[in-house]
């Protein structure tokens, strides 16, 4: 029996709703940078993720061309999937609509509509960056 996930099962779990934990290459002697974030994914397509135009994480990115993010189950059985993968889009400014999108997937209609008031102010300096999984790594704990 294997621990990986399928191709469907991996593409499944990723699309659910995870705080993933970004990588992205850094400075030469640096550990990659690594951080939360709140994404975008659906089976077969690319993966997004919103951050500030001046961000450390966006400088990093644009040097890089490529990142990796790791989504998991924080409880057992423990389930998590690793996908690595060039940048291939970058929309500057985000559209409203996408940050609207990502914050009710992650905070529910009532709460993203507080939240995208209060981040009103800043809205204009938020990317939306996406990249395409090319390198997949997987475990599942889970009994199957």
């Amino acid at each position: 029996m294997t621990l990986a996930m399928s191709a469907d099962e991996r593409e499944t779990f990723l699309a659910g709703v995870h705080v993933g934990v970004l990588s992205v290459a850094d400075e030469a002697g640096r550990a990659p940078l690594s951080v939360p974030v709140w994404y975008l994914y659906e089976p077969g397509g690319d993966i997004a993720f919103i951050t500030a135009r001046d961000s450390r994480k966006m400088d990093l990115v644009r040097k890089a061309g490529r990142v990796s993010l790791v989504a998991q189950d924080g409880e057992p059985p423990y389930r998590y999937a690793s996908v690595e993968g060039p940048v291939v889009a970058i929309q500057d400014p985000a559209r409203p609509d996408d940050r609207r999108t990502m914050a009710e997937r992650y905070l529910g209609a009532e709460n993203a509509a507080r939240y995208l008031a209060s981040t009103q102010d800043v809205a204009d300096t938020m990317v939306m960056v996406r990249f395409r999984p090319e390198h997949w790594y997987t475990r599942d704990y889970t009994e199957r």
